[in-house]
């Protein structure tokens, strides 16, 4: 039985889902390099890099396998576009696999000719990649789930999931110290401060300074949170009656996506600020009090069954129409 499911799974898009498969190659290749490789490159583990990038990468690749394989329409262009995919995330990993093993960095290095066309390649790959997702993402709004909530779960996290993606362009800029100073490194995660310094442990975020990381892992992976969140919602609800009526599923489903995507916009500009994730303050730390007490608010009046609001109702009819079941995609069953 086991076989048969990852059968099922394989064939939901083989390139994409190949991917996947090398990236859990690629796990257990970083964790054995963690462990009897002590090198570091701009003070974190060599193989730390690779490690998050195979774990990121898998997680996105069988995400799009799933999606482009339930789509009930454009199919096949979603499928051509998803090889694409699957090609540029490969060609992306292969060149930070290169770079952790030899010990330099791969991100923003242009110290020579050589590292230049590695950074090139990497940044061609990246942007075709989210070129292709941009364009396949188009094909999602016509996918329609077993329920409302899922439904607007994974629109809304494919939205955000574009645009935390996107933050990831905000890093190529020269920061004002390599123009005026140049060392061969053109671009930085870090805002304010020097990329390598004091960091989150294992993830690397900055601890003293800006990182667009933080924003754009936050957000890429909206298009698995949000999908889970409405999943956990049926199954904690499904003994409480006044909770488990689709039209509130979706009202809860609907703030949470609002938070997330402004949780995500703060993040950014939180980044911007050279403000560390661990240290808001000033209009960060009140806006993100705001988010929260708004969408905990607006939460627990749905919560104790005030009449969702017709903004909901209008989510509901924009996402399912009518509240049906709808019919099985082909070669769903079992999936």
């Amino acid at each position: 039985m086991m076989l048969a499911a990852v059968r099922r799974a394989y064939a939901w898009h083989r390139p994409l889902m190949t991917v996947s498969a090398l990236m859990a190659v690629c796990v257990l290749v970083s964790l054995a390099g963690l462990f009897l490789d002590s090198r570091e490159i701009l003070g974190a583990p060599a193989w730390a890099k690779p490690l998050k990038f195979s774990l990121s990468i898998l997680i996105y690749a069988a995400t799009w396998a799933w999606l482009i394989a339930h789509l009930p329409r454009r199919q096949a262009a979603a499928r051509g576009l998803g090889t694409v995919i699957a090609i540029s995330l490969t060609v992306e990993q292969v060149l930070i696999v290169l770079a952790a093993a030899s010990g330099t960095t791969s991100h923003f290095n242009v110290s020579s000719g050589l590292h230049a066309g590695v950074w090139a390649a990497m940044a061609a790959a990246i942007t075709t990649m989210y070129l292709c997702t941009f364009a396949t993402s188009f094909a999602v709004f016509f996918l329609r789930l077993r329920t409302p909530a899922l439904t607007f779960a994974v629109r809304a996290g494919v939205v955000i999931a574009l645009g935390g993606i996107g933050v990831a362009f905000l890093m190529t800029a020269p920061t004002s110290a390599q123009i005026n100073t140049p060392t061969g490194i053109v671009g930085a995660h870090a805002v304010g401060v020097e990329d390598g310094g004091p960091g989150i442990p294992v993830l690397g975020w900055s601890t003293t300074g800006g990182d667009y990381r933080v924003a754009h892992f936050v957000g890429m992976h909206a298009l698995q949170a949000l999908p889970l969140f409405a999943l956990l919602l049926e199954i904690v609800t499904r003994r409480l009656p006044r909770l488990a009526a689709p039209i509130v599923h979706l009202w809860f489903v609907v703030i949470a996506a609002a938070g997330y995507a402004g949780g995500t916009a703060l993040l950014t500009y939180q980044a911007a600020l050279g403000q560390s994730v661990v240290h808001p303050s000033g209009a960060v730390l009140h806006l993100g009090w705001v988010l929260l007490l708004a969408g905990g608010l607006l939460a627990g009046a749905v919560g104790v069954g005030l009449s969702p609001p017709p903004t909901a109702r209008f989510f509901g009819r924009l996402t399912w129409g009518r509240f049906r079941r709808p019919s099985a995609p082909a070669g769903s069953a079992g999936d």
